[in-house]
């Protein structure tokens, strides 16, 4: 069992995650889109949500993100972050996570996904954990395993994190590097 994780069935699940991916607003954003009167667009990120995406990817987990919106914000976050998979505008969720699978060579079962509104749905159920934001639509947190106790853009992202280093048994690695024990 994962440290400090009690459910057995859900860490099984956990402990096959190779790949996170992420839809965007909503989930690594509170979901809010900021326009100026130039037509400037900006969102809300949480530091902490990057900086566990940061630990994930530092124990050999990859991350990518998948959103129906493009926007240069969101590349600007990814590099900033070291996501080299970005997918924007992506109408069709599920046609580009059949090609995440093959260029990563993974089976759903080692892919993770969080979500938040019933486009996310068709990945929620396909993919081998999933997860739905605490303020997510009913429909999604209905067909995840697990929903967030933080919303999106204030935690989400970071609780999944830390499930699934604690599930992999790599929270040790991340406690003693950051001297936390």
């Amino acid at each position: 069992m994962g440290e400090g994780v009690s459910d057995d069935r859900l860490v099984q699940k956990i402990r096959k995650v190779k790949l996170l991916i992420l839809d965007v607003d909503g989930v690594l954003t509170d979901g809010l889109i900021i326009i100026d009167d130039a037509g400037l667009e900006s969102k809300h990120f949480n530091v902490r949500d990057g900086h566990g995406l940061k630990m994930l990817m530092r124990c050999g987990i990859a991350v990518a993100l998948l959103t129906g919106r493009k926007s240069r914000v969101v590349e600007h976050r990814a590099a900033d972050l070291g996501i080299t998979e970005v997918y924007q505008g992506v109408w069709n969720k599920s046609e580009v996570f059949a090609g995440i699978l093959e260029r990563n060579r993974l089976a759903p079962e080692e892919t993770a996904y969080i979500g938040d509104d019933v486009v996310d749905i068709p990945l929620l159920r396909r993919v081998g954990f999933s997860a739905a934001v605490a303020d997510a639509v009913p429909e999604a947190r209905a067909v995840a395993d697990y929903v967030t106790q933080q919303p999106g853009g204030r935690g989400a992202v970071r609780e999944v994190c830390e499930l699934i280093l604690r599930s992999q048994g790599r929270w040790g690695e991340i406690a003693a590097r950051y001297e936390i024990v």
